[in-house]
């Protein structure tokens, strides 16, 4: 009997790639082969002028628990290091290809958005760091184990954590060790929204749809600029916008919808 894909890829309004993780029996530990399909599908999204957004999202008891202790947890799988500069070159250049696809996403001018409807910890925590916008369900959590095992989350994990949540909050999860609720991820920025049980998979897709209808170079150009503004000083911060929104404001779309606009609110209809 052949083992199920250990993720899903489909394409919802021709717009939206949705990723599964579908490894429900294995609590969606992320094998190598789900790394491999999993950036496959992020090469494709950005192939795809047609998709807009991807929304990487599971099911089963647990979003994800991270990566797959028994293929060596990402590069060990042949025992214990013996030195230093072992482990360092296996965190940069994991067999699994982890760090690889999170700068991808991160990097990509295009939105990702990972959905947690459940517990995600570890690695998948990680790669949800990665993504523009993260969604949680009310019975979502957050933890990184690796403290568990006297060590820290290190593909990615603490520079990114410290760049959304601060130093303060980083020190909660990683330092003492304190998993966080949905409600508390949310006061900290780890989240942007949380959504009843409910109504998640709705909700979800509802924002998608919304973030779907944005003008794609507008997107693209606000990654980038709101990643420089944030390392910059506010003088150079401002230049940066000033400097991308001169290039969008050339474009003939910007113009079409400008002059679309004005002419909507002269007949009332707008504002």
């Amino acid at each position: 009997m052949s083992e199920e894909p250990h993720l899903l890829v489909e394409t919802v309004d021709d717009t939206i790639l949705v990723a599964t993780f579908n490894r429900p029996d294995k609590l969606n530990a992320m094998s190598n082969e789900l790394m491999r399909l999993l950036e496959e599908a992020v090469d494709h999204y950005r192939e795809t002028p047609e998709l807009k957004v991807m929304l990487i999202k599971s099911h089963g008891r647990y979003f994800s628990s991270g990566a797959d202790l028994r293929e060596g947890g990402g590069g060990e799988a042949k025992g214990f290091p013996t030195r230093g500069s072992q482990i360092r070159e296996s965190h940069r250049r994991l067999p699994s290809g982890m760090r690889r696809v999170w700068d991808e996403i991160e990097g990509m001018e295009k939105p990702f958005v990972v959905a947690h409807h459940a517990r995600c910890v570890g690695g998948s925590l990680e790669m949800s760091l990665s993504c523009d916008f993260r969604l949680a369900a009310k019975s979502a959590s957050y933890a990184f184990p690796e403290a568990k095992f006297g060590v820290l989350p290190a593909t990615n994990g603490v520079s990114r954590l410290v760049r959304i949540v601060g130093t303060h909050w980083a020190r909660w999860m990683i330092t003492a060790n304190m998993p966080v609720d949905a409600d508390d991820a949310r006061m900290m920025g780890l989240v942007h929204k949380v959504y009843p049980d409910e109504t998640f998979e709705e909700d979800v897709l509802a924002f998608c749809r919304h973030l779907a209808k944005q003008d794609s170079e507008m997107v693209g150009a606000s990654k980038i600029a709101i990643e420089l503004a944030k390392d910059l000083p506010a003088h150079q911060a401002a230049s940066v916008e000033r400097l991308v929104n001169s290039s969008l404001m050339l474009s003939p779309h910007y113009k079409d919808l400008m002059t679309a606009h004005v002419a909507s609110v002269g007949k009332g209809k707008g504002g």
